[in-house]
């Protein structure tokens, strides 16, 4: 009785001497993320004539909006790459974020604002080489901000400014890493 006492004992100290090793083996999972490339899509009237990159990663954005015009464009302006503080928080009305990193190459992010403001701003935390910026109103009126491929690093700019107060339905950019990874945010000020 006694030595098999024993053995029960030695194997349970075995056993749990090799349980967490076991156990942190099951526990590790693999995620593998599918990014799927497509050709950049632009509407007929889009202002950007250079060619576009021919494969780029599509982000949807996380909120639907619905513009129920077709989009006229406005003429491209170039992007002015100034360095602006932010406001105080009771003057932003929305905000969203997207990361990319450098493995993706090229990403189209979507955000969808739905909201009424004066102002988008951009913040870059990382570098990004961006192509252009576009900004839907709600009517479809499309104003595209040409950043020309141009890489910018930290910061936060004015991506663009109406100070008559619009309804933005949706901001695009088409932009890349040119860290391990770039965090885009931008906001509406009021």
């Amino acid at each position: 009785m006694r030595q098999q006492w024993m053995g029960s004992l030695l194997a349970g100290v075995l056993i749990a001497g090799l349980a967490p090793a076991e156990l942190g083996a099951a526990r590790r999972v693999v995620v593998r993320t599918r990014t799927t490339r497509t050709r950049v899509v632009v509407h007929p009237g889009h202002p950007i004539r250079r060619a576009l990159p021919p494969a780029v990663v599509v982000r949807p954005a996380r909120t639907t909006v619905v513009v129920g015009a077709p989009l006229v464009f406005l003429p491209a302006v170039a992007f002015g790459a100034a360095v602006v503080s932010l406001p105080p928080r009771d003057r932003l009305v929305w905000e969203d974020t997207d990361r990319i990193t450098k493995a993706e190459d090229w990403v189209d992010c979507n955000f969808g604002v739905d909201n009424r403001g004066d102002a988008l701003l951009l913040e870059i935390q990382g570098r990004a080489q961006i192509n252009f910026a576009e900004v839907v109103f709600a009517g479809g009126q499309t104003q595209v901000g040409d950043f020309q491929d141009r890489v910018h690093g930290r910061g936060l700019y004015t991506l663009l400014d109406f100070a008559d107060g619009r309804h933005v339905k949706t901001v695009r950019i088409l932009a890349r890493s040119k860290t391990p990874e770039t965090t885009l945010r931008v906001f509406m000020r009021k």
